[in-house]
C-alpha cells in the first residue's frame, strides 16, 4: 500500500489489483478520524525519503457486514505508528541505497545511464510534431537509426533524436501488447501525484529521475509504473524542469515554489481563456446552423467586447489585412477550432456563415478602407451651407435661363454636374454650352468640407451603392443641376467652324434652368424621332459629327466599345436582383455627350493657356499612333480592343496643355464633374478666382502635390469599380439559365485555339477554346459551364452550330 497527499489529505493506493468485492461506504467520523491521524504520521515521517511502500496493514481486525470486509481504526493507527518507527530505523540504510534521490547539488551525470537500444525493447519516439507513440524495436537501420513497430502496426525507420524513452524492465515485447500496455499507463496516471512528490522533492533540495519517481509515488519501477512517471514529467508543465539529460535519460528537478505558484496561476488563467474561447466557438457554430433570415445581425457581434475583438480579427484575417501578429494568431485559432483550413477564403466563408457578412460582402470596398459614411460634424457643415447657400460670384452671373438645356446622363445618377444646350448662328455657324454645376460657389478651398473631398478623391459608383465626394443631400440640392429650378453654373460657350474647330469660346459663372432630364436611350430615341420642336437637340447631334469629323482628321483614334452597366437592388439578400445593360457607346446620345465633353475640355485648356492659369492639363503622350497596322482587323470592338492594347498612360502637367494624342487635342483639362471627381473641382477653383479677379488659390508645384494623393485615391476607386463590376456580372451569369446561350466575337487567339472573347448581350471579356476554321472577327455561340464570382472563376463552352 502506497501513499500520496493530495491537499494535505492523505489517500492510500493499493499497489495490487483491486478485489473483486467493493469496499463498503465508512461512516464521517470513522473517515475523519482516519484522515486526521494519518496527516499527523505524514507530518512526522516528512524527513524520510519515500523510496518503498509506505505501509501495510499488518494488523487490522476482520469483521463482516453483509458480507464485505471493513478495517479498524484502531489497528489502522497502530500500525501507521509502528511504520513510523521502522522507517525511522531504516533511515541510515536507505541513505545509501543506490536508488536514494541524489541530491541536485551532486553531479547528475550519476543519475544518466544511458541506455543501449537492444531488439525487442519498448519506446516512445516523435513521430511528427504532433503524434507520440510506443513502439517495439526490431532491428537497427543503417549506423544510427532502427526500425521499430508502432502501436498501430506500422513499420517505421527512426533517428535516435525521436526517440523520447525507452522503458527499462522489458526484453523482446510484444507488438500486439502495445495497446493493453499503454491503457494501463493511462488509467494510472494522476496530476496530483506529482504535486505530493514535488512537495517531497523540494523540500529536501533533491532531483529524480522517471525511474525515481514511480517509485516514489507508486512503490514500485516496473514498466508500467515508470512508463506512467514518464507520461506526467514529460506532460508537466508546473512542478518539474529538466535538468540533464542524455538521450532518452532525463533528470528532473523541482521548481521553485515562486515559479510554481506564477504557473498556477498563468495555468488557471489559461483554463479559464480556453473555456471562454469554446463558448466562443460554441456560440460561432449555432449562429452558423440558423437560417439565413434568423442569424444574428452585424452590430450584435459588437455587443460584447471580448466576442467583438475575436470577430474583428477574423474580418481583418479575411481581407488580409491584420495588424500584426496578435490579430493573426488569433483568426488562425478560430479557424483551426471550427476545423477549417487558416485561409483568407475560410474566414470570409465562416464571417458568411454567421451572418456577419452578407453572401455578397465587397471584399474589396473593406480592404481598400473607402469612406462610406460622413463624420456628423461633416454632415452638420453641410446642413449649414445649405441653409446660407452662399454665392460669391451672384453679381457676376450671366443669366442663361432663356436656352433650352438638357441634361443627359445614365437613368441612375443621382449628382447630375452638366448639361448642353445649342443654337445656329445668323452666318450658319452652330454656338453650343456646356454647362457644368457649380459646387465651388458653395465650398471654398481649405473648408472642411473641401478637406473631406479631397481626401475622398472622387464619388465611388458601384453596382450596389454609390458613395460620393460630397454629403449626399449637399451634392443633390444644393450643388446638382435640378429640372426646371434656377441653378448656379459655370458655362463654356463655344463657336464651332464648318469644319469642327474651335472659332472662339468664353466662360463664365451663369444661372441656367434646365428644361430636360434625359437618359441615353431618350435621348437617342429623340434624334431618332427627329422632331421639329427639339431643334437645339439636333443642333447638338450636328456639333457633335463636326467635332468628330474634325479630331479624326487630326489623328484621334476611336475607341468606342462595349460597356455594361449593373444595377443590383437589396445586395444584402442571397439571392438578390441584377439588371444589366449594355451601352454601345458608338451609340449617338453617347457620342453627343462624349465630344461635347471632350469640347469643354479642349476650350479650358486654351483658356487657361492663354490667361497661364495652372490647372491639371491632361495629356497623353502617343500623339501618332499608325493605325494601318490594324487595318486587316474588323472596325469595331476587335480593332478597338487591338489598338488600346498599345496605348500608354495619360500624363498631366500643371503648367502649360500638353497635347492628347488619343483625342488629337492640343490640351485637355477635365472641368465636367466637379462633384464627382476633385481634380475636376480643382480646376474650378482655379477657374472661378481668375474669374473674380482673386489671387489663384493653388501654384501648379501646390496642384502637383495635391494630385498626387488625389489620384491615388481615383486609381483605388477605379479599381474597386471594376472588380465589383466584374463580381456582378459573374454572378449574373451564374444565375441565368445553363441552356442559355451567349454570342461572342473573337478579339484575339491567346495560345492555339483558346481564344479572347467578347460576350456582346454582356459587354464583357472571357476566354474560351474555339472549333478549328474560326477566325479574330468571327463570331461564335458559347454557354456558361461554371461561374464562381467570389473565386473569379468563368468557364465557356463553345455551342457547335450544326448545319
Amino acid at each position: 500500500m502506497a501513499v500520496r497527499t493530495v491537499n494535505s489529505v492523505s489517500l492510500f493506493r493499493s499497489t495490487s489489483p483491486p478485489s473483486s468485492s467493493p469496499m463498503p461506504s465508512l461512516s464521517a467520523s470513522f473517515h475523519r478520524y482516519r484522515q486526521i491521524r494519518a496527516f499527523q504520521y505524514l507530518q512526522l515521517s516528512s524527513r524520510f525519503p519515500i523510496c518503498k511502500p509506505m505501509l501495510e496493514l499488518r494488523y487490522y481486525n476482520n469483521f463482516k457486514t453483509d458480507g464485505r470486509r471493513s478495517y479498524s481504526v484502531q489497528s489502522f493507527v497502530d500500525s501507521v505508528m509502528e511504520e513510523f518507527e521502522a522507517l525511522r530505523r531504516r533511515r541510515t540504510v536507505r541513505a545509501s541505497n543506490k536508488s536514494v534521490l541524489t541530491s541536485s547539488k551532486e553531479l547528475v551525470e550519476d543519475k544518466l545511464r544511458k541506455q543501449v537500444l537492444q531488439k525487442g525493447l519498448l519506446l516512445e519516439f516523435k513521430k511528427d510534431s504532433e503524434r507520440i507513440l510506443l513502439a517495439v524495436a526490431q532491428k537497427p537501420d543503417g549506423r544510427k537509426n532502427w526500425i521499430v513497430s508502432d502501436q498501430n502496426g506500422v513499420t517505421t525507420s527512426i533517428k535516435p533524436q525521436q526517440i523520447t524513452y525507452i522503458v527499462p524492465g522489458i526484453d523482446n515485447f510484444d507488438t500486439t501488447n502495445i495497446s493493453d500496455f499503454n491503457q494501463r499507463a493511462q488509467n494510472s496516471l494522476d496530476p496530483t501525484l506529482l504535486e505530493f512528490a514535488w512537495t517531497e522533492l523540494l523540500e529536501m533540495n533533491k532531483s529524480v529521475t522517471v525511474e525515481e519517481l514511480a517509485e516514489m509515488i507508486f512503490g514500485s519501477a516496473e514498466p508500467v509504473e515508470s512508463y506512467c512517471a514518464h507520461l506526467l514529467l514529460s506532460r508537466d508543465e508546473i512542478y518539474f524542469t529538466v535538468l540533464d539529460s542524455k538521450g532518452s535519460c532525463i533528470v528532473y528537478g523541482p521548481r521553485p515554489s515562486v515559479q510554481v505558484e506564477e504557473l498556477k496561476r498563468r495555468m488557471l488563467a489559461k483554463e479559464a481563456a480556453d473555456k471562454e474561447f469554446h463558448e466562443f466557438l460554441d456560440l460561432l457554430k449555432s449562429a452558423k446552423k440558423m437560417p439565413p433570415r434568423g442569424k444574428p445581425s452585424k452590430c450584435s457581434w459588437k455587443v460584447e467586447e471580448k466576442i467583438w475583438h475575436r470577430i474583428e480579427s477574423l474580418e481583418a484575417f479575411a481581407i488580409d489585412a491584420c495588424k500584426d501578429d496578435g490579430q493573426t494568431n488569433i483568426a488562425g485559432a478560430i479557424l483551426k477550432g471550427m476545423s477549417l483550413p487558416k485561409t483568407a477564403t475560410a474566414a470570409v466563408n465562416l464571417l458568411i456563415d454567421i451572418g456577419y457578412f452578407p453572401v455578397h460582402v465587397n471584399l474589396d470596398l473593406l480592404k481598400f478602407s473607402i469612406r462610406t459614411n460622413y463624420p456628423d460634424k461633416i454632415l452638420s457643415a453641410a446642413e449649414s451651407l445649405l441653409l446660407e447657400s452662399p454665392d460669391t460670384d451672384k453679381d457676376d452671373r450671366v443669366d442663361l435661363t432663356h436656352l433650352k438645356v438638357y441634361a443627359i446622363d445614365v437613368d441612375e445618377a443621382d449628382e447630375l454636374d452638366d448639361a448642353l444646350s445649342a443654337t445656329k448662328l445668323p452666318d450658319g455657324r452652330i454656338k453650343v454650352w456646356i454647362h457644368v454645376a457649380d459646387p465651388a460657389s458653395l465650398v471654398q478651398p481649405g473648408s472642411m468640407i473641401d478637406r473631406e473631398a479631397m481626401q475622398r478623391g472622387t464619388s465611388v459608383f458601384l453596382p450596389t451603392a454609390t458613395y460620393p465626394m460630397f454629403p449626399e443631400k449637399l451634392a443633390m440640392e444644393g450643388m446638382s443641376l435640378r429640372q426646371g429650378t434656377n441653378c448656379r453654373a459655370v458655362s463654356v460657350s463655344v463657336v464651332l467652324r464648318s469644319d469642327g474647330s474651335i472659332a472662339e469660346y468664353e466662360v463664365n459663372n451663369s444661372t441656367i434652368k434646365p428644361t430636360y432630364m434625359l437618359t441615353y436611350e431618350s435621348a437617342s430615341e429623340l434624334l431618332h424621332l427627329n422632331l421639329e420642336e427639339e431643334l437645339e437637340l439636333r443642333t447638338l447631334s450636328e456639333a457633335a459629327s463636326l467635332r468628330l469629323q474634325w479630331r479624326r482628321g487630326q489623328g484621334a483614334i476611336d475607341t468606342g466599345s462595349l460597356e455594361t452597366r449593373i444595377k443590383v437592388e437589396n445586395p444584402d439578400d442571397p439571392e438578390p436582383s441584377i439588371r444589366l445593360y449594355v451601352e454601345d457607346q458608338r451609340d449617338p446620345a453617347m457620342r453627343l455627350v462624349s465630344e461635347m465633353m471632350i469640347l469643354c475640355g479642349e476650350a479650358l485648356a486654351t483658356y487657361g493657356s492663354l490667361n497661364k492659369i495652372p490647372l491639371p492639363y491632361r495629356g497623353q503622350p502617343q500623339s501618332n499612333i499608325d493605325t494601318s497596322a490594324f487595318d486587316h482587323l474588323p472596325e469595331g470592338p476587335v480593332r478597338n480592343s487591338a489598338i488600346v492594347k498599345i496605348m500608354r498612360a495619360a500624363e498631366m502637367d500643371y503648367r502649360k496643355p500638353i497635347r492628347h494624342g488619343i483625342l488629337a487635342i492640343p490640351g485637355y483639362v477635365q472641368f465636367t464633374s466637379p462633384i464627382r471627381r476633385y481634380m475636376d473641382l480643382l480646376a474650378h477653383y482655379q477657374v472661378k478666382a481668375f474669374l473674380r479677379g482673386d489671387a489663384l488659390p493653388f501654384t501648379a508645384g501646390q496642384l502637383e502635390g495635391i494630385a498626387a494623393s488625389v489620384n491615388m485615391n481615383a486609381r483605388i476607386a477605379k479599381k474597386l469599380f471594376s472588380s465589383s463590376l466584374r463580381y456582378w456580372i459573374l454572378e449574373y451569369l451564374r444565375t441565368q439559365p445553363k441552356q442559355r446561350k451567349y454570342r461572342a466575337l473573337i478579339l484575339k487567339f491567346v495560345k492555339d485555339r483558346n481564344a479572347s472573347l467578347l460576350l456582346l448581350e454582356v459587354g464583357f471579356q472571357a476566354s474560351a477554346w474555339v472549333s478549328i476554321g474560326s477566325h479574330v472577327g468571327d463570331e461564335v455561340v458559347v454557354r456558361v459551364e461554371e461561374a464562381h464570382p467570389r473565386d473569379d472563376i468563368l468557364a465557356l463552352k463553345e455551342v457547335v452550330q450544326v448545319t
